[in-house]
């Protein structure tokens, strides 16, 4: 490996409790560390963890950690030759991971033309269909009007979900259950769309009332390779959030595992993915399974998978960044154990 890829000071575009974990690997392979702080977050303890720390003013995400310029400028002023987004903020914009690469820095994640094609779902959905990983029955066509919405929610048989196609956080989703419903709803999740993310595109799913929510852990590397660290459940949730992770999974058996894995690897080469991602799908009762989405980030539920495989997915991001391939096969990695991750929410229920 040439020394030129090899990172030697890494500055992580985030706060709080990513920052500090990826702080602590950085550490232990002898990598210098950058924080940058918004004037909120001054005295922080994720700005003690860090070698340096460049302030980069404003109160609001949208003054500090959201503006790339600030970000780029930091690395360069600090030296440092990588940079880590963490997740949440810029991780999942195609624009950020271009300037880093563009203004030769290392980037630790996925190529940005990775990040464009599972940012919109509908892409996805239709790359993950030619690579034969199965979907969830339902409409994700260029024609957007009301007529043809209505129309293919029927086809498909409710319930169905109407979902922003350019969303998350379930912003932009509504649950039809029966015709009289989908004037409203369409028209409620077009406008939520809008304002939430500047585009009111829906596409339409077969909704399951009792599935389960089971993620995969990917990795790919830049000479190809491509495996899985085995499954997450995170069927608890609430208003769309997670609220529970653990690994493996309770209700999966060692069959549906096993072609979900390979399932969830196909989708990571269709891509020709080269970092830490998640594959996300739903699983119905009787065990068959769809494509929901992929994660093109390290996720907050991380350390369930580290638990039970041993390895540290941080220092795997990183190694594969320096151009690394990846250090083990995909027969060689266990699942030993049980890991649980519980978030804790600030929410006034009382008060929706």
């Amino acid at each position: 490996m040439s020394t030129q890829n090899k990172i030697t000071k890494l500055l992580v575009a985030n706060r709080g409790e990513i920052a500090i974990r990826i702080f602590k690997t950085c550490r232990e392979m002898g990598i210098a560390t950058v924080a940058v702080f918004s004037d909120a977050d001054e005295h922080a303890l994720f700005v003690r963890h860090a070698d340096e720390a460049v302030r980069i003013g404003g109160k609001q995400p949208n003054e500090s950690y959201l503006v790339i310029d600030k970000i780029i400028e930091a690395a360069k002023q600090t030296g440092a030759n990588a940079i880590h987004p963490g997740y949440g903020f810029l991780s999942e914009k195609v624009e950020f991971a271009q300037r880093v690469i563009d203004g030769n820095i290392i980037w630790v994640g996925p190529h940005p033309q990775a990040i464009e094609v599972m940012g919109s779902k509908i892409g996805a959905k239709k790359i993950m269909q030619s690579h034969h990983v199965p979907t969830i029955p339902g409409y994700q066509g260029d024609d957007q009007s009301e007529a043809t919405i209505k129309a293919k929610a029927i086809e498909i048989g409710f319930p169905v979900l109407l979902k922003a196609s350019a969303g998350g956080g379930g912003k932009g989703m509504r649950i039809v259950r029966q015709k009289s419903e989908l004037d409203k709803a369409i028209n409620e999740a077009k406008s939520e769309a809008l304002n939430g993310f500047g585009d009111d595109t829906l596409l339409i799913e077969k909704y399951f009332d009792t599935s389960r929510h089971v993620e995969f852990q990917i990795f790919g590397d830049k000479h190809g390779n491509a495996l899985h660290l085995f499954e997450r459940e995170c069927s608890i949730q609430r208003r769309y959030q997670k609220v529970v992770e653990e690994s493996p999974s309770p209700f999966i058996t060692e069959d549906t595992r096993k072609k979900m894995g390979d399932a969830a690897v196909a989708a990571c080469k269709a891509i020709q993915y080269d970092n830490a991602g998640t594959v996300e799908f739903i699983v119905a009762t009787d065990q068959s399974f769809y494509f929901l989405e992929v994660n093109t980030r390290l996720q907050v539920e991380h350390p369930v998978t580290e638990e039970v495989t041993g390895l540290d997915l941080v220092r795997l991001q990183i190694e594969v960044a320096e151009g690394n391939a990846i250090p083990f096969k995909q027969e060689e990695i266990k699942q030993n154990g049980h890991a649980i991750e519980v978030r804790v929410y600030a929410e006034d229920a009382g008060n929706n």
